[in-house]
């Protein structure tokens, strides 16, 4: 008896079940990968991380600077104000003494009480002076200069043909630097030319 092998229509020729099996389990295995290969990946995500994390530390470390900078200021800022604050409440006292050493002008030849009078004011202005100085108060000087605007407020104008114009030629109200910044402006009054006569007939 002759026996026949029949194969299934949807299989091609030559190609078994077991033989399709084992293909596909040949071609799902990944070929192995090279240990240097791999080594250098690893190095390279490594150093990119670094990287990254050293930029975010650079960037927050200025952050920090520029705020500690910055409080420094508002810091310095805030005591300069107080101290400011404090110190042109002393002023009128100078001017009352600046005041009274005027009034009593040339007191040399008066009575001894008087003298007496004069040369305690002016003791009390100087040490007042002397105190202001340590602290970083120092005077304008105005008469005779330019006019500033940003250190003289100008209260009036006085016709003088002889001084240039906007000069200062009187200083009414003295004022005061603290540390390089306007405590109070000086009142002072200013010259300015006289008008030129129309000669025309």
């Amino acid at each position: 008896m002759t026996w026949r092998i029949y194969q299934h229509p949807s299989e091609p020729e030559g190609n078994k079940p077991e033989e399709n099996e084992e293909k596909e389990a040949v071609e799902s295995v990944a070929p192995p990968l090279d240990p240097q290969a791999q080594l250098q990946a690893d190095l390279k995500t490594a150093r990119d991380e670094v990287a990254e994390w050293q930029d975010r530390f650079l960037r927050k470390a200025a952050e920090f600077e520029n705020y500690r900078k910055r409080s420094e200021k508002d810091r310095i800022e805030a005591m300069a104000l107080a101290k400011s604050t404090v110190l042109i409440e002393f002023l009128p006292v100078a001017d009352a003494c600046e005041r009274a050493l005027n009034s009593l002008g040339e007191a040399k030849t008066g009575p001894q009480n008087l003298q007496q009078f004069q040369q305690g004011v002016e003791l009390l202005y100087k040490q007042l002076l002397d105190t202001l100085g340590r602290v970083g108060v120092t005077p304008i000087e105005a008469e005779g200069n330019p006019f500033d605007p940003h250190l003289h407020e100008a209260l009036s104008r006085e016709i003088n043909a002889e001084v240039k114009e906007n000069t200062v030629v009187k200083e009414l109200r003295r004022g005061y630097l603290f540390k390089d910044k306007l405590l109070r402006p000086t009142q002072v009054i200013v010259a300015v030319h006289p008008e030129p006569k129309d000669k025309t007939p």
